[in-house]
């Protein structure tokens, strides 16, 4: 429980003292966020639960800003299919779908096509941007399998919604991890860290420890092969902001989002150097109120952005009983807000508020610089950064903007045949053999001419992951 001493009216600079008893400290939170030379277009966005849903509405309803998302224990676009007519259930239909088929099942209850029609009816109503922006994101989807809260058919169905819009030739886009044994939670590689979860729980903080460094993946998986996180003291720091200035012209309590949310800045985009903005959006009773600054310090964005100037966006949710009725601290992702169909485009109002924050980080990047002739050198540092049962996540050191890459693999037999072709330095391959050894590799194209390939990479998939009757109480598959 927060006791507001002052509280602000206004988007003018006037500092609130508010004093927060969870955490026995005192806050002062009054300014905007600064401007740094970050391209809007190379923004991206991930989250984990409701935050999962609402980086898929964003980065739907944004895609032409947005170049990467990041879906963990999430399903697909309007998966409770909030619209205006839900006033004659008094709007329980979506809160039953929410709590329905979009965390339990079964997939026969959610039918892609019935997504991407929205999509495609709120693109051709300029809603929302056109969606072949869709098929150029880099899209990693992850699911435990002891997850008790929400059922693998709803991530299942993200996935399937963003096939559609990826198409064969961009499949190699997306990456699926579904092969761990993790309980409802973002996931993290530290082991033993006190106040975190082991991997298969289901309970706060909603952080577990599998030794698998989930946002190292994330931001690899859109960005391409990232210098080394910071395993030391950070040289970035994480700096509050005012979140009304961003929810203006409606105080934060309207949209059930916290007076105040974070920003983890390197040090090297502090003095001006250009950067990329990252949001990560935390899930379900993760907000401050509720864990403290856990997801904001512990869920390992922080570490990769220190060593690849990447700056981090936290937007915090809050707790609202009564209206918008918002008990969990969730994103809204069932129209709680205003209970229209807004919520899913670009005049949703969180997504405003989120928007409105990118704006700003973003401000003072530079016009674009002229196109440059991408290069014909070899690909650098490819690396196998994940694997599942049947895939394989791979990315290398980015070349020129815009460059095409041919990706080729060697099975068993040694032989390389080419697999696909694909736009950013990464590539999740698809289709592979549980358990067996593979070798890739990866070539420059342009204008039809296939230039020299990358030193090889080896990786070997995952065991298929034992069938899991009762998720939280299921052995972790080593």
């Amino acid at each position: 429980m927060r006791v507001a001493v002052l509280r602000q009216f206004t988007a003018a600079q006037i500092c609130v003292l508010i004093f927060t008893t969870a955490l026995g400290v005192s806050s002062c939170a009054a300014e905007g966020l600064r401007r740094y030379r970050s391209p809007i277009g190379e923004s991206s966005i991930s989250g984990i639960s409701s935050g999962a849903f609402m980086a898929v509405q964003f980065g739907t309803a944004w895609s032409s800003v947005i170049k990467g998302v990041g879906v963990v224990a999430g399903g697909p676009y309007w998966c409770a299919k909030a619209d205006a007519f839900d006033a004659v259930t008094w709007y329980w239909g979506p809160i039953r779908r929410a709590t329905g088929a979009c965390m339990k099942g079964p997939a026969s209850d959610l039918n892609p096509k019935d997504f991407t029609a929205k999509a495609d009816a709120k693109a051709a109503a300029g809603e929302i941007d056109p969606l072949s922006n869709v098929g150029r994101q880099k899209i990693y989807l992850f699911h435990g399998y002891n997850d008790a809260i929400v059922d693998r058919a709803a991530t299942d169905a993200a996935a399937d919604f963003y096939r559609h819009y990826l198409g064969d030739a961009n499949r190699g886009n997306l990456f699926y991890q579904a092969t761990l044994g993790a309980g409802h939670s973002f996931v993290v590689a530290k082991q033993g860290a006190p106040g975190l979860n082991e991997c298969k729980a289901n309970t706060a903080p909603y952080i577990d420890q599998c030794g698998y460094d989930q946002a190292g993946v994330i931001l690899q998986h859109i960005y391409g092969r990232l210098n080394p996180p910071n395993a030391a003291q950070l040289a970035g720091s994480v700096k509050s902001f005012d979140q009304s200035i961003y929810t203006t012209p409606h105080l934060p309590d309207a949209l059930s989002m916290g007076d105040t949310g974070y920003v983890f800045v390197p040090r090297d985009c502090e003095q001006g150097s250009p950067c990329r903005v990252h949001v990560a959006l935390h899930g379900c009773k993760q907000d401050v109120a509720d864990i403290g600054r856990r997801f904001v310090d512990e869920a390992g964005y922080n570490e990769w952005a220190d060593t690849n100037r990447l700056i981090i966006l936290y937007p915090q949710t809050k707790t609202s009983p009564y209206w918008p009725s918002n008990p969990q601290a969730c994103w809204d992702w069932w129209s709680y807000v205003n209970h229209q169909d807004s919520y899913v485009t670009k005049s949703g109002s969180q997504i405003k508020a989120i928007k409105a924050m990118l704006d700003a980080l973003t401000a003072a990047a530079a016009a674009p610089a002229g196109a440059t002739a991408p290069s014909l050198s070899a690909p650098q540092s490819l690396t196998v950064i994940d694997t599942s049962d049947s895939g394989a996540d791979l990315a290398w050191s980015p070349g020129d903007d815009g460059t095409t890459y041919r990706v080729s693999r060697a099975g068993p037999d040694g032989a390389f045949q080419s697999v696909g072709d694909v736009t950013g330095a990464s590539f999740g391959d698809s289709g592979l053999t549980p358990k067996t050894t593979y070798r890739w590799r990866v070539s420059v194209i342009l204008n039809g001419a296939v230039g020299p390939s990358s030193e090889e990479a080896t990786g070997t998939t995952r065991s298929t992951p034992p069938r899991c009757a009762n998720p939280g109480s299921c052995p972790i598959a080593k």
